[in-house]
């Protein structure tokens, strides 16, 4: 099967449309941008012959796939995000396609010295003489997660296309603001009417998940004294200095760029201040939630002994739940791993077992009551400038989704 023609015509198109969610929003969707996306979506799944196509008050695009066997089969989810991270621009992203790369390096952008190989990432060598599709340089591509969609959207046009293909009740969902931890807010499992779904959201062809990080967000407000530094002796409190010891006193070997695997870790990624007030917001990630918890205690005596060291400054930490790692879920409905296995080798793959190190909309859907492992897209590299996908993996997930939907109907 192949269908990677439809698959870039797709990710080209996806990926042009801005969709940058935003952390620091209150809204939902947290961008309005998002929906641009949302209704082309909806407008496509009804040409290409979806039924039950509705865009809701909240953003959320669901559709319907009606069984094309008979007698009562397990009604199977297929969900993707539309956002993509705030943390690289996402606005005139212009993919680019590099056919049969051979090996040596891909230019991104030689005037922006963007420049992707092996060297800066390994996991590129398992994708010789493969089409690769990344950015111009300037901007994220948007793979994350436009390469789910194209992947979603093109298998399950495939599928309406050939009648022939046994297949129960698919019902297809796509959700905004995944990457600021919101993406299934508001999504209602019920009315969904799924037994168990699939994220489309994954990387390297072959790698699938059934465990996620436990995720909280972490935030640090210090308020500080401010007086006129020729008479500061005992007297100031420099907010933004305090803020900037209490991060440069967390361990080095407990952040992301020095772990891999199942190690945790806490990243500080926001940090504004002045000499009265300064803030700082970050994340702070383990599968194993007593571990999470550990370090958050680790965090709060790092805090403590500030408030000993600077008297006159007032320092708030707080942390605030973003999902729980989904295994224990999903390990209670062995089934639909087996299924996702299955559908993988019948791929032609070796299917790959790994944590994800970060999270998925399957991981609160599956504590929502729809277990919900995540499937590989075929991309890498994800929300910034060297973000690539291998149009060959996508091609492969989009065969394992019609493995699944023919495996579910088995």
């Amino acid at each position: 099967m192949d269908l990677k023609t439809a698959l870039y015509e797709r990710l080209d198109r996806y990926a042009r449309i801005d969709t940058q969610s935003d952390d620091k929003s209150a809204a939902f969707p947290s961008t309005a941008k998002q929906l641009t996306l949302a209704r082309l979506l909806a407008a496509e799944l009804k040409r290409i012959g979806a039924k039950k196509v509705k865009l809701d008050g909240h953003g959320y695009v669901t559709a319907e796939l009606p069984a094309t066997v008979k007698g009562k089969k397990p009604v199977i989810g297929l969900l993707a995000h539309m956002d993509t991270a705030p943390d690289a621009s996402g606005k005139g992203v212009r993919p680019q396609l590099h056919r049969a790369w051979k090996g040596g390096d891909i230019v991104i952008s030689r005037k922006l010295g963007v420049i992707l190989n092996e060297k800066n990432c390994p996991e590129l060598a398992l994708c010789r003489g493969e089409d690769i599709v990344t950015a111009s340089g300037d901007t994220l591509l948007g793979a994350d997660d436009k390469a789910g969609l194209a992947i979603i959207m093109t298998a399950a046009e495939h599928l309406i296309k050939h009648p022939e293909i046994p297949h129960g009740v698919l019902k297809i969902g796509f959700t905004p603001d995944e990457e600021v931890g919101q993406g299934v807010k508001f999504f209602n499992v019920k009315a969904f009417g799924a037994d168990c779904a699939y994220t489309f959201d994954g990387d390297l062809a072959g790698a699938v998940e059934e465990e996620t990080f436990n995720a909280d967000a972490v935030e640090i407000k210090v308020q500080g004294k401010s007086v006129h530094p020729g008479s500061a002796k005992n007297a100031m409190a420099n907010a933004s200095r305090i803020a900037a010891e209490i991060v440069s006193s967390w361990p080095e070997n407990m952040v992301p760029e020095t772990t891999s695997g199942r190690e945790g870790f806490i990243m500080f990624m926001d940090i504004a201040g002045e000499t009265e007030k300064a803030s700082v917001s970050g994340i702070v990630r383990d599968h194993d939630l007593k571990k999470l918890k550990a370090m958050e205690r680790q965090l709060e005596a790092i805090v403590a002994a500030k408030r000993l060291k600077y008297p006159l400054a007032k320092i708030e930490l707080s942390f605030k739940e973003q999902y729980r790692n989904m295994k224990g879920v999903i390990a209670g409905r062995p089934e639909v791993m087996r299924k996702l296995l299955a559908a993988v080798r019948r791929a032609g793959l070796e299917p790959r077992i790994k944590p994800v190190r970060g999270g998925t909309d399957g991981s609160r859907l599956s504590f929502m009551g729809l277990p919900t492992p995540n499937v590989f897209t075929g991309g890498y590299n994800y929300h910034g400038r060297y973000e690539w996908v291998s149009l060959d993996g996508m091609n492969k997930s989009a065969e394992v989704l019609i493995n699944l939907a023919r495996g579910w109907a088995e």
